[in-house]
């Protein structure tokens, strides 16, 4: 079986843009399968840096094309914006690049909602929103109100569009916002559509024929699994299956042309936005793992709150996912810390619970329980191999596959691409 899908199994930001990057390698296809331009990944190839949002990483290898499926909402602008950044430094996407037509576009209307139901949520309670209008879009899609790809590239797109903005600027009015420039909006969907038709493309048929011919797919996850729509922390999740489920009805790949699924891991926790976070640190080492890991959203620039790495929402991840073993990241960070912890269980009003309660009523008020590691205080960055690292790092990733009950196949000792450790659980050929 030669396809495989990536996923975070944390609150995002588990650095799968590296882990893409460095599969996408051995790929032919990548595939985006939910989200939109609330993702951010980030790969670092030599002294370039880049972000990508909605384009899947895949496409700076020169031999790989890429994907945005059906299950992703597309924002026009953005998107055209980031095919623009990638080829003023020289790659191009055309002829690599295909959107499904049965993806759903974001307006600016849904940027708008986004950001004005944040402001005005029930008893002030925030989810995190990143106001880039992908939950009013999913809405409308789930509403069935939403346009697709399909329709931005249709003859009559300006027809489509005038009876919804005009229904959306008198719910925005109602709201205090102020109303859109019906022409304007147009003209610009309009004059995006024109530059975007090209790339998209019915890309069911085009993942089914690689498939027949062998060829390797990656199916790219945005956010992460706790952040899952069903199976995160609801309702401070996003609003698509970020979860490995999500990669079928977001491509039209069935199930069972998938092979293996890879998790991928912060070797501590992160998250941005709110929600509870039972190992989270708000002292002098969360601020330390904050600064040494870098950790300040891709699409955002919000800083990230770091904690111990929590094996409970590991072994969620696990099952949820079918995860055959990890890629585990930014294991480096933890370099100079003199005792580490892993969250083995929580304790909640006098229960020890092993696994993610559904209520975050409950999970708020779970305490973690630790084990407690001593650091081995050298740098793991000049590794090559396993065998390269120190005594106590090895331990303390024996302990994180027993405690998760899945093997470590990759490991990331820095940023860029070759500071990738291929271990035998997934080996040179995966």
């Amino acid at each position: 079986m030669s396809s495989t899908v990536l996923i975070g199994a944390q609150w995002g930001d588990e650095g799968k843009g590296k882990i893409i990057d460095v599969l996408s390698a051995r790929a032919d296809w990548v595939v985006r399968y939910q989200g939109g331009s609330n993702a951010g990944h980030t790969v670092e190839i030599g002294e370039q840096r880049f972000v990508l949002h909605l384009i899947p990483s895949g496409l700076l290898h020169p031999a790989c094309r890429g994907i945005i499926g059906n299950g992703v909402v597309v924002d026009p602008v953005a998107l055209l914006k980031e095919i623009d950044g990638l080829r003023e430094r020289g790659i191009e996407p055309a002829g690599r690049l295909f959107v499904s037509d049965r993806a759903h576009v974001v307006l600016p209307f849904h940027r708008l909602l986004d950001a004005r139901r944040e402001q005005n949520r029930a008893g002030g309670t925030l989810i995190g929103t990143t106001k880039r209008g992908i939950g009013p879009a999913y809405g409308d899609k789930a509403s069935r109100v939403g346009l697709r790809m399909a329709d931005l590239v249709a003859p009559d797109l300006a027809d489509l569009l005038r009876p919804r903005l005009a229904e959306q600027n008198r719910i925005l009015e109602a709201l205090g916002a102020p109303a859109m420039d019906t022409a304007a909006v147009v003209a610009e969907y309009q004059a995006a559509a024109a530059r975007l038709a090209p790339f998209v493309a019915d890309t069911i048929p085009m993942l089914h024929a690689a498939v027949a011919r062998g060829e390797r797919i990656l199916f790219e996850g945005a956010q992460g699994t706790m952040l899952d729509i069903d199976f995160g922390t609801y309702p401070f999740v996003t609003s698509s299956n970020a979860t490995a489920g999500g990669a079928c009805a977001g491509s039209g790949v069935p199930p069972h042309r998938i092979g293996q699924v890879v998790g991928v891991v912060k070797a501590y926790t992160t998250r941005v936005g709110e929600g509870p976070f039972p190992t989270e640190l708000k002292d002098e080492t969360g601020a330390r793992l904050r600064e040494e890991g870098r950790e300040f959203g891709a699409t955002t620039g919000r800083p990230r709150r770091c904690g111990w790495f929590d094996a409970v929402v590991a072994r969620h991840a696990v099952m949820i996912n079918g995860i055959d073993w990890w890629a585990v990241t930014k294991l480096d960070v933890l370099d100079a810390l003199e005792t580490l912890r892993i969250c083995t269980a929580y304790e909640c009003d006098g229960r020890r619970l092993e696994h993610v309660p559904a209520d975050v009523r409950v999970l708020e008020r779970c305490r973690p329980v630790y084990e407690d590691f001593r650091g081995w205080r050298s740098s793991t960055r000049e590794a090559t191999r396993f065998e390269d690292l120190p005594e106590r790092a090895r331990a303390y990733l024996a302990r994180l596959e027993e405690l998760t009950g899945a093997p470590v196949g990759i490991l990331s000792v820095g940023p860029r691409r070759e500071s990738t450790l291929w271990l035998k659980a997934a080996g040179e050929g995966a």
